[in-house]
């Protein structure tokens, strides 16, 4: 079985923005990315946080490191996974196994710039979710998913596409 989420304090927070729901608005912690060397980029967060990013060697990086793309999917796999495990402890699900593997296809001409009508997104992104749990049916567990893929800030990020505005400062 998986140990299962601190459920008092994730209770707790729910009924403090059921009581006060203008507690629930939140203003996320930006993410700053310097480039080093090459396609080698250092990410960091306000309190510590840390990631290095860098590009395959067949796209002229040096391979020292996950390119963004992945860590887009990576995102993607571990907020699905983390909503899935709150849910299951606020519904009383045991838990034995969460996996949750995302993939997906794109053409590098839209990265490259070779070809204006061809995007550099993600083409297509596959989600597979691999659940069970000692004490809930698979209907259960496949309504599971469905409310975290439905709740996932991630997942709905992506799904509803929200305006990025740029600042640009020539410095």
């Amino acid at each position: 079985m998986i140990d299962p989420p601190n459920i008092v304090t994730l209770e707790a927070l729910v009924k403090t923005i059921q009581s006060n729901p203008e507690k629930a608005r939140a203003r996320y912690v930006p993410a700053r990315a310097t480039i080093e060397s090459g396609f080698k980029c250092q990410v960091k967060g306000p309190s510590g946080e840390h990631i290095e990013t860098d590009m395959p060697t067949a796209m002229g990086g040096a391979g020292l490191g996950p390119n963004p793309g992945w860590y887009f999917r990576a995102s993607l796999a571990a907020c699905c996974s983390t909503v899935v495990a709150m849910q299951a402890a606020r519904c009383g699900i045991k838990l034995t196994k969460v996996e949750v593997t995302v993939g997906g296809n794109g053409d590098q001409r839209g990265l490259l710039g070779l070809d204006d009508n061809i995007s550099a997104a993600h083409t297509d992104i596959r989600t597979e979710v691999q659940i069970g749990a000692e004490n809930a049916t698979p209907e259960q567990l496949k309504e599971l998913v469905q409310w975290a893929l439905e709740h996932s800030p991630v997942c709905r990020t992506v799904r509803d596409a929200p305006n990025n505005t740029v600042n640009i400062v020539v410095v």
